[in-house]
């Protein structure tokens, strides 16, 4: 009974060792496997055998060979990989926005304003440099589309970005639902499906670094996959995700939604999350600052042209906005009058004066045309059905003796004076003249169409730089206007002057582009913390897996040995018997 109870001791110990040896050299197999996590196989003594008043060992058992993993660990792991792409995608994107803005460079936005309101100045005492001015403003405008052109550029790189991420998540997102399905089927029996668990592992770490997500195993070892609270991946189920996309009439925007029913899903990190905040912050903001600031600019650079003159006044000008049939005798405050209600600027309660002369006899008239736009209808009550349509304007204009003036076929407001009679416009309070684009020097509404009349490119002499002022005609008075809004507090602005508005929307993104910066060191360092702390406890030492090979080396000798001292004790028995 003993010898056979000594060769099953044996046995078992060879078995261990056996066990051991596989281990460790798969652990040295392994060391440079991305995602493998180090195995350890665990031992324990069998229960003993009692013989009267002593019990005696029975060898050796296996427990398990399990990975080594802190799941704890990994979460903050994920949630470091997570913040850094996040920052990382972010920094990238601030990079290239300030690359395109180029401030500072002599080739930026602020030069070109500044060269803007110089000309002007210069007007102020060059009565003859109005082809300066109608150059400089030309340039002025297409520098504005070309740098809005190149965020909006950009803008599309993170759309192209986000299609090809979201595209990848969810097919890491089908990975793990796949992995978890045969891991469930390899863990049935009781055993540990190791090299599984670590390919769904790679899975979930890359999954993070695209976007934030929480994981929660269950029984059975599947592991469900959530998006903030809303479940992705149940079990063996991925519910996908997709990336839809909404119009707001000028600009796609991009959100994640969950495949199933479109739920709209709260992605705050991860590269995905990272490109989000960029893009609906930084990138769309610059967009609204470069299209507020070019408003506001149009219309008012364009309320002091229309009533601008020149020693010669106007014979017929044509407005710049097309006004929309259905739109013509909707007053211009209605919500209803389509055309006028998506501009970035619109005309106010007020009026303007209309001068007429006759040059050979000397004779003038002076007319006032009211423009009512209070909202508050004759009787008092709220309303538009009383205010100023644009059909009232051009009707009120018409009836000027010697001026004649009607909306053409593209909507838009001519004017034209009798032969041998010019006209101009003054004090216009109402800015009415400005939004109908009539005598205006920029075309558009903001910096996806500013431009310049393009009369005014093939005739700069139609240029006003002069104004009537109080009756009297002051020959640079525009000139003075226009420069003096270099340092005006402009109310579409915030009530600060462009050059102001545009330099802090510059600092904005340099400060921005700084915390990004610092955000995405920040978080490599952190990853690279967490990632060290895992590879301390998950991570292959080639020299312990030596140690190991050599402790169980001589575990499989000693075992060895023990077998064959019985194996010799048992033969001797065998030959006295």
């Amino acid at each position: 009974m003993g010898l056979f109870a000594a060769m099953q001791i044996g046995r078992s110990a060879l078995v261990s060792s056996q066990v051991g040896i596989q281990v460790s050299g798969n652990n040295m197999a392994n060391a440079a496997t991305p995602g493998y996590t180090r195995q350890a196989l665990f031992l324990s003594p069998n229960r003993g055998q009692v013989m009267g008043s002593f019990a005696l060992g029975r060898g050796v058992g296996i427990d398990a060979v399990e990975r080594q993993i802190d799941e704890a660990l990994q979460a903050r792991l994920r949630r470091g990989l997570a913040d850094e792409a996040s920052a990382g995608a972010i920094d990238d994107i601030m990079s290239q926005l300030e690359t395109v803005m180029g401030e500072l460079s002599g080739n930026d936005l602020s030069s070109e304003l500044g060269s803007l309101f110089d000309t002007w100045s210069e007007a102020t005492n060059l009565i003859s440099s109005q082809s300066v001015v109608v150059q400089q403003a030309d340039q002025f405008a297409q520098f504005v589309r070309d740098l809005r052109s190149d965020v909006t550029l950009v803008r599309t790189q993170i759309e192209g970005q986000l299609d090809a991420r979201v595209l990848r998540a969810d097919t890491l997102l089908g990975q793990v639902a796949a992995l978890n399905e045969q891991i469930v089927s390899a863990e049935a029996s009781g055993a540990t499906a190791n090299e599984l668990r670590d390919q769904r592992g790679v899975a979930l770490d890359e999954l993070a670094t695209l976007m934030d997500i929480s994981v929660v195993e269950q029984e059975g070892g599947s592991v469900d996959v959530l998006v903030g609270s809303i479940p992705v991946v149940l079990g063996t189920t991925n519910r996908g995700i997709n990336l839809e996309r909404e119009s707001d009439g000028s600009t796609l925007t991009a959100i994640v939604t969950l495949g199933t029913d479109g739920t709209p899903l709260q992605v705050s990190s991860g590269s995905i999350g990272g490109l989000l905040e960029a893009r609906d912050g930084t990138i769309d903001g610059t967009l609204e600052r470069i299209d507020t600031l070019a408003a506001g600019l149009i219309f008012e650079i364009n309320k002091l042209h229309s009533t601008g003159t020149n020693l010669s006044g106007l014979t017929s000008t044509t407005g710049a906005l097309g006004v929309g049939a259905a739109d013509l005798s909707v007053a211009m405050n209605s919500a209803q009058n389509s055309t006028l209600a998506q501009l970035p600027f619109a005309a106010r309660n007020g009026g303007f004066f209309v001068d007429i002369r006759n040059p050979a006899t000397g004779a003038s008239e002076r007319v006032r045309i009211d423009v009512d736009l209070d909202g508050v209808t004759n009787a008092g009550t709220p309303g538009f059905d009383d205010d100023t349509s644009p059909q009232d304007i051009a009707d009120a204009l018409d009836a000027i003796n010697g001026l004649n003036a009607s909306f053409n076929s593209e909507g838009k407001l001519e004017i034209s004076a009798n032969p041998g009679f010019e006209f101009s416009f003054s004090d216009d309070s109402s800015g009415a003249l400005a939004v109908l684009g009539v005598n205006t020097l920029f075309t558009g509404t903001d910096g996806l169409d500013i431009g310049v009349r393009q009369d005014l490119l093939d005739d700069p002499s139609l240029l006003m730089v002069g104004r009537f002022e109080n009756g009297t005609l002051v020959e640079n008075g525009t000139a003075l206007g226009v420069s003096s809004l270099r340092e005006q507090a402009i109310t579409a602005l915030g009530g600060i002057s462009a050059g102001r508005y545009w330099t802090d929307g510059v600092e904005s993104v340099a400060s921005k582009a700084s915390i990004a910066r610092t955000n995405a060191d920040a978080g490599r360092i952190v990853r690279q913390s967490l990632e060290a702390q895992r590879a301390s406890l998950s991570g292959v030492s080639v020299d312990e897996e030596s140690i190991n090979l050599l402790n169980y080396q001589r575990q499989f000798q000693g075992a060895a040995q023990v077998i064959s001292t019985a194996d010799e004790l048992l033969q001797t028995l065998i030959s006295i018997i």
